[in-house]
């Protein structure tokens, strides 16, 4: 993802990335990677329940997110997901930038894959 912010921000979006993990844990990793963005805490899973990609158990875990991607429009209506059962599996960004330059062609259609 790091390698096209700047793809993506030239569509038009901002971009943050979410994990359940704790926020020292998060300062800590973002100082390892070289990342303009913010890595955001959701500690007590609450983000990750409410767009509905919360593992129930994975290897033994309670409440981990699945790995996901959002593309979130101005007005918080969800234009676009990628959500992966795998959390080795990475997504395919290009339909990302697609959804984005969509948005700000005034392509309102949700997508996802």
């Amino acid at each position: 993802m790091g390698a096209l912010a700047p793809e993506i921000r030239a569509a038009g979006a901002d971009i943050a990335a979410i994990a359940v993990t704790a926020t020292f844990s998060q300062m800590a990793f973002a100082k390892t990677l070289p990342l303009d963005f913010p890595l955001l805490s959701d500690w007590d899973g609450e983000v990750c329940g409410a767009y509905g990609v919360r593992y129930e158990i994975w290897k033994g875990h309670r409440g981990l997110a699945k790995r996901s991607l959002f593309v979130v429009d101005e007005d918080r209506v969800v234009r676009y997901v990628w959500s992966e059962e795998n959390a080795l599996e990475l997504p395919d960004f290009g339909p990302v930038v697609e959804a984005v330059s969509s948005l700000q062609k005034g392509d309102s259609r949700s997508s996802s894959s």
